[in-house]
């Protein structure tokens, strides 16, 4: 009994050390490589800002094709890029078609500018835009003759030249003349002499400014010269005297019927027929005319010239008159700055609608130039053909 009893626990233990040998290890899980880091999401680019409206100044002028408005297009043009604006240039054929102008002023002001430059050709015709402007906070800004006499409060400020300072300057110029300072100072009331301003027209408030200028400028140097013995004579807005009874100096006053140059041309004949010792032409109409009088300047050669003995003096610039100037046939001209024209009059719209403090009047300046030194730097800059 004994004996099985030790058989029957030899068989467990040996079955129980088979079982064990045979049992597989525990398997080890590899240790879990570390996760790739997670790739880092590209920073997100900021949304884009809308972009910002861009200020529209439209620009309305007196014209467009002459040279001087060109110019003029060329300094508003450099301005609106330095102040980063917006602009259009308009104008009209001529300075007659008024109701052209208000057309384009009408789509101009359609579109919602920030602000207006404007060179009026009849201020009663753009009341109504006016008063537009200023119901809806649309600060103007005059240029050239800007808007004369326009209802209080309308305009912010002009970009002009002084043209009473020119006329007074082509009169001080003048005197410097030896060919006219002589017979000023030896006038007398037996030996009279006649100086002459000749006016394209007696409304524009730029043309009737040089006359301004010329006719209380010369009055003031031949009073000095000739006491109580000068007159201004030829149209009520500037006639006076001196003194009474005949007079030793003359300032005789011409303004053209019309703007046209035939009409030019013959208040420029009526003046030469009085024999005059200068002559100031206050504008482009009064010069062609003046030239269209004298075989487009020929006669007023100083050596051989029909009208030798007469001085000339011309007002801005354009290719006759460069020429002319050239020549000598005039003795010389005022140029205004049309570049600072028109530069100045959309600086001067930025800077209000920046709420910058501006004058009612900023003066852009004009220049004497004859043959001697039209070719400077300096002076040939202000004058275009």
């Amino acid at each position: 009994m004994k004996k099985l009893l030790a058989m029957a626990l030899a068989l467990v233990l040996a079955l129980s050390f088979v079982a064990c040998n045979n049992a597989q290890a525990p398997v080890v899980a590899p240790a879990a490589e570390p996760a790739a880091p997670a790739a880092e999401a590209p920073a997100a680019e900021p949304a884009a800002e809308p972009a910002a409206e861009a200020i529209y100044i439209p620009v309305i002028s007196k014209g467009f094709q002459h040279k001087f408005w060109q110019t003029v297009l060329s300094g508003s043009q450099d301005a609106a890029d330095q102040y980063g604006v917006e602009i259009t240039f308009d104008g009209p054929p001529s300075e007659s078609d008024i109701s052209v102008q208000v057309d384009m002023l009408n789509a101009a002001l359609a579109k919602n500018p920030a602000a207006l430059c404007l060179a009026a050709l009849d201020t009663e015709s753009v009341s109504e835009q006016l008063a537009t402007c200023v119901s809806k906070g649309i600060p103007v800004i005059g240029f050239d003759s800007g808007v004369p006499n326009a209802p209080a409060g309308s305009i912010v400020s002009t970009a002009s030249t002084d043209n009473e300072a020119a006329g007074a300057l082509a009169a001080e110029k003048m005197n410097e003349i030896d060919t006219i300072k002589a017979p000023i100072t030896g006038a007398t009331k037996d030996k009279p002499i006649v100086l002459s301003v000749i006016s394209q027209d007696a409304t524009s408030a730029s043309i009737t400014g040089r006359t301004t200028g010329f006719v209380n400028k010369m009055f003031e140097i031949c009073d000095a010269a000739q006491p109580g013995l000068v007159a201004v004579t030829g149209h009520d807005k500037w006639n006076k005297a001196s003194g009474s009874g005949d007079m030793a100096i003359e300032i005789l006053v011409s303004i053209a019927a019309s703007t046209s140059v035939i009409d030019c041309q013959t208040a420029a004949q009526g003046v030469i027929q009085r024999s005059p010792v200068a002559v100031f032409c206050t504008n482009s109409g009064s010069v062609d005319g003046m030239l269209a009088a004298t075989a487009d300047g020929s006669d007023l050669d100083r050596t051989n010239g029909r009208y030798k003995d007469m001085t000339v003096v011309g007002f801005d610039s354009g290719a006759t008159l460069l020429n002319a100037v050239r020549n000598q046939w005039f003795h010389g001209a005022v140029t205004q700055d049309p570049y600072m024209i028109g530069f100045y009059a959309v600086e001067l719209a930025v800077k209000t609608l920046n709420g910058e403090k501006v004058d009612e009047l900023v003066d852009t300046g004009c220049q004497y130039y004859t043959h001697e030194n039209m070719d400077d730097p300096s002076i040939a800059a202000l004058l275009y053909e």
